[in-house]
C-alpha cells in the first residue's frame, strides 16, 4: 500500500485529504507544521507528500511552503510533491515546479483531478526508483567484471551475462558445480571463469574429457597405475586427480561416465580418497571438481544410465548455457571477434547470420567465420562466403523441416547433432501461412501457403525464370504456381 504524507495547519483539510485518499487504499500520514513533517520523513517510507505553502495564521506570502519544499528536496531528492495552497501566486508556482515539484493546484481542490495526479506521480517515482536500482547493479556488475579475469570470453546477450555473474560469484567458493548446455556453447570457457577468478587460481587446474577416454584406461586416467598393473605399463603414473591435487578438475562430457567409473568417482568425491590401479595404498587428495555435460541426466538417472547420488554430488550448483540461437545478441559480437578488425559484414550476411539456427553453436559460428576470411573476395563478407543461403522474401511449405527445427533437442552426444542448412533458404522473420501463424510454426499438410506478387517475382529473378525451381523455393506444385501468376498478371514465357 502506497503511503502519502499530507502536511497542513488545517486539521479540516488535513481529514477531508485523508478520508478521501484512505477510501482510494492509500496510507495516509498527517502532521500540521514542518518540523513534524521532517521528523516523520527520517522514520517512515513516503511514496508522496501533499503540502500546504503557509502555515501560520494571517500568512500568505507562500514562504513557509517554499522552505519545507526545499528541506523535502534537500533529504529525498526525487520524492514526489504536491503543493496545494488557497493563496496561488504565479511567481512561486512556476519557480518550484522549475525546482522539481510535481503538481502545483489551488484549494479547493478537484478529488478526480489530486487522484489521478498521484496516480500518474507514484508511478513514475517507483519506475524512477527501479531504474535506478537498475543502474546500480549494471554499475555493480560492470566493476566485478572488469576486475575479473574472463578468459577471453565474447559476449552481447542479457543471458550470457547473467550466466557470467554466476560464474563470478560460484568462482569465489570450493563447491561442485555442473556446467550444462549443448556442444559447442562454451562450457569450457565458463569452467575456465570458475578456476581464474577463485583462490586457487594459481593451483593446477587438470582438464580431462571422459569421453574421450578409452573405457579400459579410464581408471588409470583418472587415478593413476602402478608399474604392470596392465600391459603396457612400464612404469608408475600418476592419473589427474593426483595431479589436480590441490587445485581443480575440470570432468567434461561427464555424461559418457560408465556405471564402473562413476561409482568410483562418487567415493573420491565423498572421502577423497582413491588408490592408483594395481596398488593397495589409498592415497587422499583435496580437489574442487567442475563437471559439464550436454546429457539430459535427470533422463538419464531416470532409465539407470547415471547415478543419482553422484549426480547431487556433482550438482551443488548448475551453471545452465543456453544455446546459441536462442542468445542471439551474442552472434555479431563473436563474429566481429572471430574475423577481426580487416572485415566488415554486408547487409545480407548479418541478416543471414541472425537468421541461421547454429546447431553447433558457437564452435560452428567460428568456423564459419574461418571459411568467410579465407573465401572472401573482399573486405565485405557476403552470406556465400560464411556458406550461408540468402534470407529472401519466399516461404518453403518445408513442413517436416520447420516441425524438427521447432522441437526441443536433448542435449545428448549419443545422437548426432542435425548437419548446418548451409544449402536451405532461411524463412524470413515475418513470414505468415495462411492461417497467420508466425515463422517456426508449420501450417497442416492441406493448407494452402500465401504467397505474395513480390515473392514470386524474387523467386523467378532468384531461379532465372525456370518454373520448376520456382515453385520448389515456394514451396507450391507448377499448377499452384502458374494460377498465382497468372492472379498478378506475370508472364510465364
Amino acid at each position: 500500500m502506497d503511503t502519502i504524507l499530507i502536511v497542513d495547519d488545517n486539521h479540516a483539510i488535513c481529514q477531508a485529504l485523508g478520508l478521501m485518499l484512505e477510501l482510494n487504499d492509500y496510507r495516509v500520514l498527517t502532521c500540521h507544521s514542518p518540523e513534524d513533517a521532517l521528523g516523520l520523513l527520517a522514520t517512515q517510507d513516503v511514496d508522496l507528500v501533499i503540502q500546504d505553502m503557509n502555515f501560520t495564521r494571517d500568512t500568505t506570502s507562500g514562504e513557509e511552503g517554499k522552505q519545507l519544499f526545499y528541506a523535502l528536496r534537500e533529504r529525498q531528492g526525487d520524492l514526489p510533491i504536491i503543493l496545494m495552497t488557497a493563496w496561488t501566486q504565479l511567481e512561486t508556482a512556476v519557480e518550484l515546479v522549475k525546482a522539481g515539484a510535481a503538481d502545483y493546484m489551488g484549494k479547493p481542490w478537484d478529488d478526480a483531478k489530486v487522484l489521478n495526479s498521484i496516480t500518474n506521480l507514484i508511478a513514475l517515482y517507483k519506475l524512477s526508483r527501479a531504474n535506478h536500482r537498475l543502474e546500480r547493479v549494471n554499475h555493480q556488475r560492470q566493476v566485478a567484471i572488469a576486475d575479473a579475469d574472463l578468459c577471453g570470453i565474447v559476449f552481447g546477450s542479457g543471458a550470457m551475462q547473467r550466466c557470467i555473474d554466476l560464474a563470478l560469484q560460484l568462482a569465489r567458493s570450493d563447491v561442485s558445480v555442473l556446467i550444462t548446455g549443448p556442444n559447442g556453447a562454451g562450457k569450457d570457457k565458463l569452467a575456465d571463469i570458475l578456476h581464474a577468478n577463485s583462490p586457487l587460481k594459481n593451483k593446477p587446474f587438470i582438464k580431462v574429457n571422459v569421453g574421450a577416454l578409452p573405457m579400459d584406461l579410464l581408471e588409470a586416467e583418472l587415478f593413476g597405475a602402478e608399474a604392470g598393473a596392465f600391459t603396457g605399463a612400464t612404469k608408475a603414473r600418476i592419473g589427474r586427480f593426483e595431479a589436480a591435487d590441490g587445485g581443480t578438475l575440470f570432468l567434461d562430457e561427464i555424461g559418457n561416465l560408465p556405471l564402473s567409473g562413476q561409482v568410483k568417482l562418487l567415493r573420491v568425491l565423498q572421502t577423497g580418497e582413491f588408490e592408483r590401479l594395481g596398488s593397495h595404498k589409498t592415497q587422499k587428495v583435496k580437489v574442487r571438481v567442475i563437471s559439464a555435460t550436454n546429457a539430459d541426466l535427470a533422463q538419464d538417472i531416470a532409465e539407470g544410465r547415471f547415478r543419482e547420488d553422484l549426480f547431487y554430488r556433482l550438482n551443488v550448483i548448475e551453471l545452465a548455457l543456453s544455446p546459441l540461437n536462442q542468445r542471439t545478441d551474442d552472434i555479431l559480437p563473436l563474429v566481429q571477434h572471430f574475423i577481426g578488425s580487416e572485415f566488415s559484414l554486408s547487409k545480407p550476411a548479418l541478416k543471414a547470420l541472425l537468421h541461421h539456427r547454429w546447431p553447433g553453436n558457437v564452435r560452428e559460428l567460428e568456423n564459419a567465420c574461418k571459411r568467410a576470411v579465407l573465401l572472401a573476395q573482399s573486405h565485405v563478407l557476403t552470406e556465400a562466403d560464411f556458406g550461408l543461403a540468402p534470407v529472401v522474401s519466399a516461404v518453403r511449405s518445408a513442413t517436416s523441416h520447420i516441425s524438427a527445427a521447432s522441437e526441443p533437442r536433448r542435449f545428448d552426444q549419443r545422437q548426432s547433432d542435425p548437419q548446418p542448412a548451409y544449402a536451405s533458404a532461411s524463412i524470413p522473420a515475418n513470414a505468415t501461412f495462411s492461417d497467420g501463424s508466425e515463422r517456426g510454426q508449420a501450417p497442416s499438410a492441406n493448407e494452402a501457403i500465401e504467397v505474395s506478387r513480390e515473392d514470386i517475382e524474387a523467386a523467378l529473378k532468384q531461379h532465372h525464370g525456370v518454373i520448376a525451381r520456382v515453385a520448389k523455393a515456394l514451396g507450391l506444385s507448377r499448377q499452384a504456381l502458374y494460377r498465382r501468376m497468372d492472379k498478378f498478371g506475370l508472364d510465364k514465357s
